[in-house]
């Protein structure tokens, strides 16, 4: 069973950046897809962006494609999600998760415990 280990949230004023580290154990951490997702109060959790094994690919919501840039780093075991531009509806909890995509919805059987992201206005 994977375990995932999320680090670098924060508070961060309007237009300011964060990166997002997150660190995986338990499993083969090359051979699978990662993805960063976000809940934010009184709302669902929903996708942010996600990873294939290689890093050759990369996938991101809408909401946050040319701000937002996934990556990850097979050697130590850990995924990054480098905001930039962040806008007060960026703020929610964050979560790293081992995603799979499903037609055109990605999903995760496996979270971590996810980090506080609040950006001010």
């Amino acid at each position: 069973q994977v375990q995932l280990v999320e680090s670098g949230g924060g508070l961060v004023q309007a237009g300011g950046s964060l990166r997002l580290s997150c660190a995986a154990s338990g499993r083969t951490f090359r051979s699978y897809a990662m993805g960063w997702f976000r809940q934010a109060p009184g709302e669902q959790r929903e996708f942010v962006a996600a990873i294939s094994w290689s890093g050759g690919s990369t996938y991101y919501a809408d909401s946050v494609k040319g701000r937002f840039t996934i990556s990850r780093d097979n050697a130590k075991n850990t995924v990054y999600l480098q905001m930039n531009s962040l806008k007060p509806e960026d703020t929610a909890v964050y979560y790293c998760a081992e995603p799979s995509l499903y037609g055109s919805r990605w999903e995760s059987d496996y979270w971590g415990q996810g980090t506080q992201v609040t950006v001010s206005s």
